[in-house]
């Protein structure tokens, strides 16, 4: 069994819904990890170049050991204040950058007024970069993740005060 890049996307936007924090898949040829605790999902994928089939029954039970941590302690405490805020989010896997290079200005920074269709942020995925356009007007309030980081499908990126 292999994966294609579409159901390694599917299972991770799974996984983040449903609360599950981590969850591993292995066959002969194929193993994927994917790991979460609400802030950015990591998944490691490796393919082995050969597997002894008896290594199968000992690395059987790694798929049955799936760690459901308590979900009171996943959720933010603050949820309620910034309730009214608009959150952008990722609409693809990728690498969140905040300028369009090293030494260039930022796209957009805490107190930007923003409208609709300016660019926020780059996300690259597979060598392409991806120009994020805002679909709303506010100000912006915070930013969620770091410049460089990897982002997952779905998550936010920038919290954007529409008032």
């Amino acid at each position: 069994m292999s994966m294609d890049i579409k159901q390694v996307q599917d299972l991770i936007k799974f996984v983040s819904k449903s609360g599950v924090n981590e969850v591993s898949i292995e066959e002969k040829d194929f193993k994927i990890t994917i790991k979460t605790n609400q802030e950015p999902t990591y998944v490691t994928a490796t393919i082995p170049q050969a597997v002894a089939p008896a290594a199968a029954p000992s690395v059987a039970p790694v798929a049955e050991s799936v760690n459901v941590a308590p979900q009171a302690a996943a959720k933010p405490a603050a949820a309620d204040d910034s309730s009214k805020y608009i959150t952008v989010k990722s609409p693809m896997i990728g690498t969140f950058y905040r300028s369009a290079g090293p030494g260039k200005p930022t796209f957009a920074n805490v107190g930007d007024e923003i409208t609709s269709g300016k660019v926020l942020c780059i996300v690259e995925a597979m060598k392409l970069f991806n120009e994020i356009e805002s679909e709303v007007s506010g100000k912006i309030v915070k930013v969620l993740v770091e410049d460089a980081q990897p982002v997952e499908y779905d998550q936010p990126l920038f919290l954007v005060d529409p008032s």
